[in-house]
């Protein structure tokens, strides 16, 4: 995924552009408003997140919300020093997606980050009307938790459905091993990794593409979209 990261700060942004890279993030680093308005133009430029901070040296980053909001529907979350309810609250209705407050825990952010582009692709008026993901020869029916490849159902048990939805959500994009306990087991993580592994290991056998799952050694897996 591609990520627009809105920081006056360099220290700041390239400690967290290395973190964000690590989990399969291609940052872009804008120092200013006016950078980060001239980078979303046109129509977002294929961002599919934007983290925002709001002491920008140009222009409040408040303003440069509206004006985002103006531009693209590109998920905003605000990321700042001010913990007020009354800020949060304002920059919610000027049409943030979410709000973090500094410090924060990287790994929190990381699932916000996520949360967020999910919810921009389930409400994206140009996706699949019949609510079917589709990645080369795999089809992905949501509403009726069926998988097929090239025509032919696989039959899946309810975990390796979520397991494989989740992915499939974010082609190429690194999901951590904690997020997809935490979403698909609704648990932490301790005790339940062997879990995971065997369930993507199911998941690459029964869908006979060994390579569609690609684990990222210390981190997590990432759904590598096979050719049409």
């Amino acid at each position: 995924m591609r990520l627009l990261l809105v920081e006056d700060d360099n220290h700041v942004a390239a400690a967290l552009s290395a973190v964000l890279a690590r989990h399969g993030f291609d940052v872009t680093h804008a120092r200013s408003g006016e950078e980060a308005l001239q980078a979303l133009v046109p129509e977002g430029a294929g961002y599919g997140v934007v983290l925002l901070d709001l002491g920008l040296p140009d222009q409040d980053g408040y303003e440069v919300c509206g004006k985002i909001r103006k531009l693209t529907g590109t998920p905003v979350i605000m990321v700042t020093a001010r913990a007020d309810v009354r800020s949060r609250i304002h920059g919610l209705n000027l049409g943030a997606d979410d709000y973090v407050v500094k410090p924060y825990d990287t790994g929190e952010l990381l699932a916000r980050i996520h949360a967020v582009s999910r919810r921009s692709v389930a409400e994206d008026p140009a996706a699949p009307g019949d609510g079917a993901l589709r990645l080369g020869s795999v089809r992905i029916e949501l509403p009726t938790r069926q998988v097929s490849v090239d025509g032919s159902v696989v039959q899946l048990t309810r975990k390796e459905f979520d397991l494989l939805a989740l992915l499939a959500q974010r082609p190429g994009v690194v999901f951590r091993r904690e997020q997809i306990i935490s979403e698909v087991w609704r648990t932490s993580w301790e005790g339940t990794g062997r879990t995971l592994e065997v369930h993507v290991a199911s998941l690459r056998s029964k869908l006979r593409m060994p390579a569609l799952i690609e684990t990222v050694r210390g981190v997590g897996y990432r759904l590598v979209a096979p050719a049409a």
